[in-house]
């Protein structure tokens, strides 16, 4: 019970943490937009605005099919240890309390990081129907801050966690950007000759 506890409140910490973070980058999208003068709608066509919708609603169905493979408990959780070693520089080769497996079925056999391309999407798709000038700065923020900083420190994270077994997904499945590794695995199936 004492454990489900700890597990419970350490949650709710990285679930706050991941809030803020997002709430700071949109409320510094807002900010800059107000800042520039520029206009809070972009009076999108009909069209891209439905477009937008899809693109959410896509989102939205990669992040459930994500907890098919992956509780959201279990997510949160490893996420909170994540953020434990990435602010307070605990060694990144320690488990740190992360006690699940590599998953490498469902939306991980497409990409390592289904999440952030579902949350990237689901707030591209919010902005796009939404017509939020600020709302697509805020995207932009969001997608920085995945590429630069949390996806790069994931990344020596399960190499340090997984190892060679980590090396070779990652030499199989594209980063981000689904089927962008097709080209380079038909060409590493072929032996080179002189």
């Amino acid at each position: 019970m004492h454990g489900d506890r700890k597990l419970l409140i350490r949650a709710i910490l990285a679930g706050l943490i991941i809030c803020l973070i997002i709430l700071g980058l949109f409320f510094l999208a807002s900010v800059i937009t107000n800042l520039l003068g520029l206009p809070a709608k972009l009076n999108l066509p009909q069209l891209v605005k439905l477009i937008g919708a899809a693109i959410f609603i896509g989102g939205l169905g990669l992040a459930l099919w994500i907890f098919k493979y992956r509780s959201p408990a279990t997510m949160i959780v490893s996420t909170y240890f994540t953020f434990v070693k990435m602010f307070s520089g605990s060694p990144i080769s320690k488990s740190g309390g992360r006690t699940e497996a590599l998953v490498v079925k469902g939306p991980q056999k497409f990409v390592r990081h289904p999440l952030y391309l579902g949350a990237a999407a689901m707030f591209l798709g919010w902005a796009l129907f939404a017509d939020s000038t600020s709302s697509l700065i805020a995207v932009l923020f969001v997608l920085i801050w995945f590429i630069l900083v949390q996806i790069p420190f994931e990344e020596r994270e399960l190499h340090a966690l997984f190892s060679d077994q980590y090396t070779q997904y990652s030499r199989e499945v594209p980063m981000f950007i689904p089927f962008s590794k097709l080209k380079r695995k038909g060409h590493s199936s072929h032996p080179k000759t002189n």
